[in-house]
């Protein structure tokens, strides 16, 4: 048998079972007979069981459609290859990192390399920072009095550049050679069509009938060891805590078009940009909010799978709360921009998708639930649910089960599940007040 029939047949057998686990959860072990706040936290406990296994249903149907909204580039013949402006943002980095992602630049492969205009964007107007872009020979384009963080300077690129097709790097991402060639070629169908086996340009009534691709993300990669492989000498052990989105789970959402833009090793085509009016401001992840953005724009948003660029993971504690808090209060802050969640501009399948990113942020909730369950249970006797050994081994064991052997194959080798969840558990505290006061748009609207 296939892999991929053995691993559809245990995620259809894992939503059976887990379906009527919950069912039966919801039907038959609710304790109505001990008392009104031992019901209330065992409805709570039941939601929080709902929630996180709905949620799992989300990746289990993506990965079992995704391959059909494979796209394969078309074979470009060299004379054709287009203009790209590649954008590097920068704030306060320091130069010698800025060096290597600039260096990396100028060695990206291309057919004609006077068609790749490279530009350094600097948000800090910094004198050396102009010195590095000269003595590279690359574009620099400073920002002054810039109001609106990352997307006031690509916004202040945009306006000074005019290729048709953009990339943007982070100022420690360093691509590959092949950046460019491998992910351009995902443009070509948009603009061009073989016909007698010669390719001629797309009239506009034929580009008006195709659906565009507006963007290209390639998995975020790191070069080096995050701060748990780090600090627990645990790097051959545990996988990198950001692969796991960056390689599986934004990849699997090309089946229902909900792929994130996150901000670095990317092309955008800059008719979609025009389109949606640039780079958001009301948000502190102008990337995801404009992958939303060109979703409801009627333009197809694609994660390729081949990793092509590898910068610096974060190494501080520090670092990495303020990197999730601004990630949770981000998403956030976009869906609510964008309505994803009940806009029809939008599939029901990528509704369902912003709704689950959307829950997620508040999975800590989940996990004190599951973590104060048993310990009011031990000590102060609270009943949360009603049911006997025997039920648990017919109705929870199966489950359980196939929950574990599932998410081994959702996940291949880049997540180890049992790791993720202490991660997620470490994290949580610090996300509770941050989550909370942004869900009720109280939170931040600046980039920190």
């Amino acid at each position: 048998m296939k892999y991929e029939t053995k691993r559809n047949i245990l995620f259809i057998l894992t939503m059976v079972f887990s379906s009527i686990y919950l069912l039966w959860r919801l039907f038959c072990t609710l304790p109505f007979s001990a008392g009104r706040v031992h019901l209330a936290l065992g409805i709570l406990l039941f939601a929080a069981e709902a929630i996180t296994i709905l949620g799992t249903f989300e990746l289990y149907i993506s990965k079992m459609s995704v391959s059909a909204k494979e796209i394969v580039p078309m074979e470009i013949p060299k004379a054709l290859y287009p203009q790209v402006d590649v954008l590097i943002a920068t704030h306060n980095e320091p130069v010698d990192i800025l060096y290597k992602t600039v260096n990396a630049c100028t060695f990206m492969e291309y057919p004609d390399k006077d068609k790749v205009h490279i530009f350094i964007c600097d948000d800090g107007n910094r004198p050396e920072v102009e010195q590095l872009a000269k003595s590279f020979g690359v574009g620099y384009i400073g920002c002054p009095n810039n109001k609106h963080a990352k997307s006031g300077n690509y916004n202040n690129a945009l306006a000074k550049t005019k290729s048709p097709l953009i990339a943007t790097f982070d100022a420690d991402m360093i691509p590959q050679r092949q950046f460019l060639l491998m992910t351009v070629p995902y443009f070509f169908a948009q603009e061009w069509m073989e016909e007698g086996g010669k390719y001629r340009a797309r009239t506009e009534e034929e580009r008006g009938q195709l659906k565009k691709i507006g963007l290209v993300q390639t998995p975020q990669s790191f070069y080096n060891q995050d701060l748990f492989q780090f600090n627990l000498f645990m790097e051959h052990n545990i996988p990198n805590e950001q692969d796991y989105f960056s390689k599986e789970i934004n990849v699997s959402r090309n089946a229902t078009n909900s792929v994130a833009y996150t901000g670095s090793n990317t092309i955008l085509l800059r008719e979609a940009m025009e389109e949606i009016g640039g780079f958001p401001y009301h948000t502190i992840t102008e990337d995801f909010e404009t992958s939303i953005r060109m979703q409801k724009a009627g333009y197809i948003t694609y994660a390729a799978g081949k990793v092509l660029a590898a910068g610096l993971s974060t190494t501080t504690v520090s670092s990495m709360m303020r990197q999730r808090i601004r990630w949770a209060q981000g998403v956030i802050q976009s869906i609510q921009n964008t309505n994803a969640i009940f806009t029809r501009k939008l599939s029901l399948a990528g509704r369902f998708v912003y709704l689950n990113s959307f829950l997620y942020w508040w999975s800590f909730l989940s996990r004190m639930i599951f973590i104060l369950a048993p310990i009011l249970f031990a000590l102060f006797e609270v009943q949360l649910a009603e049911c006997d050994f025997f039920q648990l081994l017919i109705f929870w064991l199966p489950a359980y089960l196939l929950y574990q052997a599932a998410s081994r194959y959702a996940s291949t080798n880049i997540r180890n599940l049992r790791w993720s969840q202490i991660i997620d558990t470490i994290l949580g505290p610090y996300l509770i007040v941050p989550v909370l006061l942004e869900s009720v748009g109280m939170g931040v609207r600046t980039f920190f």
